[in-house]
């Protein structure tokens, strides 16, 4: 896994010996490795004072030892042999003014039974705030929940003591926003100061293993939030970063983000007209990581593994993937893939242009070069299905959106959504109801794709702009007024929507073609729009009717596997079973319904 250090070692010194002062170690990155049938070579990061002139021993060969100038960074290669024996290792570190010790140690490696999985159109994703879901530690508890911005006190272990419910919901993999430690008003977890530490408001390293190893228990998967593009402002690398192109730009001196992802699918865009967009800091203010920079790319890469390695973790979810040079997605993803084949990533590509979003799905080469990123956000879809379900456009709008699936390598691993941290909640928006957050989720457990929920959405949760779309779980914390997480605590519409989503989920598993089947359009006019999905033996026939009326509809059945005679029935009840004749299914639609019809 070496990377090339050329552009690097201009400025990496070897200082000559005679500092005063003796070396002092203060941060090991990574701090520690799990045992490799094959061996690696890593690639450490030592922090800390005084380290100008050193040289380096350990009881496992050591190579390529880089100083910064000023003393306060030293890089070396170690490599560690296949099949080391656990324990501790540590880097000695000897000036002419003495010598500290780097704490470096060997772990087991966790069991690959259950572990490290990957997701698929098999999976429901359920996306969560840990510190907007629940507290089950009275020690991260806060008092700040009135402050929006604030810390509210979530933790591990309140997700642990909920995943039943989370089960119950027929939820099989859950993405959490970022875990690493962050500075004080970051909860979000967007803003790492601390590649390798866990947010204290959380909880440990062990609890967070603890928590991925009872979801796992109940067959449910987990995928991380990773950010490679920025770190938080606060970082103290900011002030003093390992190499001095570690970053793009400085604090003082530095490009303001355009957000002009459509330069990098442009093929007459100069470098110039790009460059915002790939080294500009976002907001202005989050400080910009430099993937050309071959240490600093080798450290993300290496961090990846580690997180992966250390809590046998399902899957990635990469933070604004468009900001970083897709030549570094093709080197992370190859390394995943490398150590743990399964592990697969889905990226953000936060953009309405299906050309834009399709331009960085992976296993294809674009430009010369494959991302290796095989799952995306489907942020088209997700603005059409908004406006649709909420009366803003007409089904063949959706269905013009879907028309765009053959500019993906996959698009049926695609995740779809309705609402997510970063956005207004859909029962916020206008036009938006509780019957049409159902139809929302029939559809998106029905329509080819890996869906997704945003928590709180199964109970109908409002929220306006950020960061009100992220209000606490009802029920969450000791205290609150009501609990939602109990049939007890949630009031008849909202009972009544977690019941829709708890069926939705078992159909979806029952239903190979709800999963696995071809997506073929059958219909598309105003108000209804009607689909098939289809294996080598199965299908399943989805008609949706937006309108408050009740719709009579005669459905042509081509590609649907659907023969003439064959009766169909909905599954969820409320719409009449009818008959294929002639090639069609004529239907009288519920007002306000999406209906799952198959075979009798």
């Amino acid at each position: 896994m070496l990377l090339n250090q050329r552009g690097v070692m201009a400025w990496l010194l070897l200082a000559p010996l005679g500092w005063a002062a003796s070396p002092v170690v203060t941060k090991v990155e990574p701090p520690d490795w799990v045992v490799e049938p094959d061996g690696i070579t890593l690639r450490l990061l030592v922090t800390g004072s005084d380290l100008a002139g050193a040289r380096v021993g350990a009881q496992f060969a050591t190579s390529r030892v880089l100083i910064s100038q000023n003393g306060t960074h030293l890089f070396c290669d170690v490599a560690i042999p296949a099949n080391a024996a656990p324990g501790s290792y540590p880097i000695h570190i000897t000036t002419g003014s003495g010598s500290a010790d780097a704490p470096f140690s060997v772990v087991s490696a966790l069991a690959p039974q259950g572990r490290f999985q990957g997701f698929s159109p098999d999976d429901v994703i359920y996306l969560l705030m840990p510190d907007r879901f629940a507290s089950g530690d009275a020690s991260h508890a806060t008092t700040n929940r009135s402050q929006a911005h604030a810390w509210h006190g979530g933790d591990f272990a309140g997700i642990i003591q909920h995943l039943p419910y989370i089960k119950q919901l027929g939820i099989t993999a859950i993405w959490m926003t970022p875990i690493y430690q962050n500075a004080n008003r970051d909860y979000h977890g967007y803003g790492a100061v601390d590649f390798y530490g866990v947010e204290k408001h959380f909880g440990t390293l062990d609890t967070f293993r603890e928590l991925v190893d009872k979801a796992h228990a109940l067959g449910i998967k987990v995928i991380q939030d990773e950010v490679a593009n920025h770190t938080g402002p606060d970082n103290p690398w900011v002030k003093d970063p390992p190499t001095p192109t570690w970053f793009n730009g400085t604090p003082a001196h530095h490009l303001d983000e355009s957000w002009r992802t459509w330069t990098l699918i442009d093929p007459h865009a100069t470098r110039e007209m790009q460059r915002s967009t790939l080294e500009g800091w976002f907001a202005n203010k989050l400080p910009d990581l430099n993937q050309n920079d071959a240490e600093c790319a080798r450290y993300l890469i290496q961090n990846t593994l580690w997180w992966i390695g250390r809590t046998g973790l399902d899957g990635i979810r990469e933070d604004t993937l468009p900001y970083v040079p897709r030549s570094f997605w093709h080197d992370w993803t190859g390394e995943i893939v490398k150590h743990y084949p399964a592990v697969n990533v889905v990226g953000e590509v936060f953009d309405g242009d299906p050309g834009l979003v399709s331009f960085f799905q992976g296993e294809r080469e674009e430009w010369g070069v494959d991302t290796g990123v095989g799952s995306l956000f489907d942020f088209p879809l997700h603005y059409a299905i908004r406006k649709f379900f909420t009366g803003a456009i007409p089904a063949t709008d959706l269905a013009k959106v879907i028309a765009h699936d053959s500019l993906y390598r996959d698009a049926n691993r695609l995740v779809t959504f309705v609402d997510l941290h970063d956005i207004p909640r859909f029962m916020s928006l206008p036009g938006a109801s509780m019957d049409g957050l159902k139809n929302v989720f029939t559809f998106l457990f029905t329509e080819r794709g890996i869906p997704m929920i945003y928590y709180g959405d199964e109970i109908g949760m409002q929220g306006g702009e950020d960061p009100d779309n992220r209000r606490d779980f009802p029920g969450g914390w000791k205290g609150d007024p009501h609990n939602a997480f109990e049939r007890a605590g949630r009031t008849p519409e909202q009972e009544s929507l977690v019941a829709h989503v708890e069926r939705l989920g078992k159909i979806r598993a029952e239903l190979a073609p709800l999963r696995r089947g071809s997506m073929v359009e059958l219909f598309a006019g105003k108000d209804q729009y009607a689909f098939a999905r289809t294996t080598e033996s199965d299908s399943v026939v989805v008609i949706v009717n937006r309108s408050a009326q009740a719709a009579d509809l005669r459905i042509p059945l081509e590609g649907s596997r659907v023969e003439d005679g064959a009766t169909l029935a909905d599954v969820l009840g409320a719409a009449p079973a009818a008959t294929a004749r002639q090639g069609a299914l004529a239907v009288r639609m519920p007002a306000n319904y999406v209906a799952i019809y198959r075979r009798q």
